[in-house]
């Protein structure tokens, strides 16, 4: 059992306020794994003056001497990544040896690259008879989601210390314990006291006493629209700073010149990583009405080869949801999918065979013959679940693609680069991926319209966490 009892603030490892803890499941058999405390209002103002305290002093704290915290971070993650990536895989679901890479990997080298760029970031220039510099913006609470728990945190975490400002993390009750071994790394890097501040509970209660002190600069948020829209509520009220990185629910465009094969294979991948639980993933396939139908038995037989099991197996290629709760959620689109006249060519709402018992196991599932009005074409499952829409011609595909209230991702092929990316240029999206294109660490990451606003990721992401200001020199 993960049992943990106190919060990190100014320096210290503290009591909570209050009694009421939080159980955390392990997605693979449904068992609790461990607690975490419940914080109140109580805990955010503690966590929050701490981090007002340390402002001034963290601010004022040489770019080479922040980075070389950033650098003590990431190699503490790296030294833990075993223990990290266990912990996710058991918190989300994700496959063991995928939790790795993703999981553990990629925080390690966000930190790893922040205090690269804060050493070469340019926070001042000359315009005219002003000088225009890049100040910190204070007090940064990043309320994080449990999908990609510590690489949201490092997104968020990173890029702030670095642009000097002070941090209140708030993660996923969900996924919490992965935030522990972070605010323990940090402790043993030595960071000033109150420069980084943990504590965790329930959005309504601690989180919203977080978005609405007036102690509080700017909130950093990832998670859902509905949520998104709350924290922009509340915010406004001393109007803060917001950046929202939302849902999504993104096409992947199969022109018909495209390698079908490949590019099915690069969609259903894209919708099935860490089991769907993902905020880019490419849940919209959008084929030519001439190979629709091969395209649906591709997609059928990639579903079909994805094996679902225990995430610790080194066999398991999709794990489970994180959820009881999600496993409803997911299972409840698959049916209404199949009501509304979708055709279920891969998997279904049943229980996968063999899935180990408890776990919140669903089918990799696949629908044909899909309407983009229909429920599952629009709102946002986040699980295994691929739908394919027919288009007449490359203008009705953009069409469909760019009809939704989301703009988080999206991605095109071609068998012509030039095309591909005319089509990409048109998808209202923050990212679009061409022809199976990698992530990159130094790109913007975030979305158009109900997707949110903000970029996080490279010198974009530290710029989130900058003020303005211009100093009018005279002569």
């Amino acid at each position: 059992m993960l049992n943990r009892d106190k919060f990190y603030i100014g320096g210290q490892w503290v009591a909570p306020s209050a009694s009421e803890t939080i159980d955390v499941h392990n997605a693979g058999n449904g068992e609790v794994m461990g607690r975490v405390p419940a914080g109140g209002e109580r805990d955010a103002d503690a966590a929050v003056m701490a981090a007002r305290n340390a402002f001034a002093s963290w601010a004022a704290t040489p770019r080479n001497a922040r980075a070389e915290y950033l650098e003590k971070i990431s190699s503490g993650l790296k030294a833990r990544a075993e223990e990290i990536a266990r912990t996710i895989a058991q918190e989300v679901g994700m496959p063991l040896k995928l939790a790795g890479r993703i999981q553990a990997g990629l925080p390690i080298a966000n930190f790893a690259n922040y205090a690269k760029l804060v050493k070469e970031f340019s926070f001042e220039e000359k315009v005219g008879n002003s000088l225009v510099v890049r100040e910190p913006v204070g007090v940064v609470v990043a309320i994080t989601p449990w999908n990609y728990p510590l690489h949201q945190i490092a997104l968020k975490v990173a890029p702030a210390l670095a642009a000097g400002c002070t941090v209140v993390l708030k993660p996923s009750e969900v996924a919490p314990f992965n935030a522990f071994i972070l605010a323990e790394v940090i402790e043993a890097a030595g960071l000033p006291k109150g420069v980084f501040n943990l504590v965790t509970g329930y959005g309504n209660s601690v989180g919203e006493a977080l978005v609405k002190h007036p102690g509080v600069d700017m909130i950093s948020f990832t998670g859902s629209t509905r949520a998104g829209k709350r924290i922009s509520e509340l915010a406004a009220q001393t109007i803060k700073r917001v950046a929202l990185e939302l849902g999504g629910k993104s096409a992947s465009v199969i022109l018909e010149d495209a390698d079908l094969a490949q590019a099915v294979k690069g969609t259903v991948n894209g919708c099935y990583l860490n089991s769907g639980q993902t905020c880019t993933a490419l849940t919209r396939m959008l084929v030519p009405q001439s190979k629709a139908e091969e395209a649906a038995k591709i997609a059928a037989e990639v579903a079909n080869a994805f094996t679902v099991g225990d995430p610790l197996s080194e066999t398991t290629k999709l794990g489970p949801l994180s959820s009881q709760a999600q496993l409803e959620r997911v299972r409840g689109y698959i049916k209404k999918g199949i009501a509304e006249g979708a055709q279920l060519v891969a998997g279904g709402a049943e229980a996968p065979e063999g899935a180990p018992a408890g776990g919140y196991y669903v089918k990799p599932t696949v629908f044909g013959k899909v309407n983009n009005g229909m429920t599952i074409a629009q709102e946002e499952i986040f699980g295994p679940v691929l739908s394919i829409i027919p288009y007449r011609d490359e203008d009705e595909a953009v069409r469909i693609a760019n009809d939704s209230v989301y703009g988080l991702a999206g991605a095109v092929w071609s068998g012509d680069e030039a095309r591909a990316q005319r089509v990409a240029r048109r998808i209202r999206a923050g990212q679009v991926d061409v022809n199976g294109g990698a992530f990159n660490l130094n790109a913007p990451f975030g979305g158009f319209k109900q997707s949110g606003h903000g970029r996080e990721a490279g010198r974009y992401g530290l710029e989130e966490f900058l003020e303005y200001k211009s100093l009018q020199l005279k002569g």
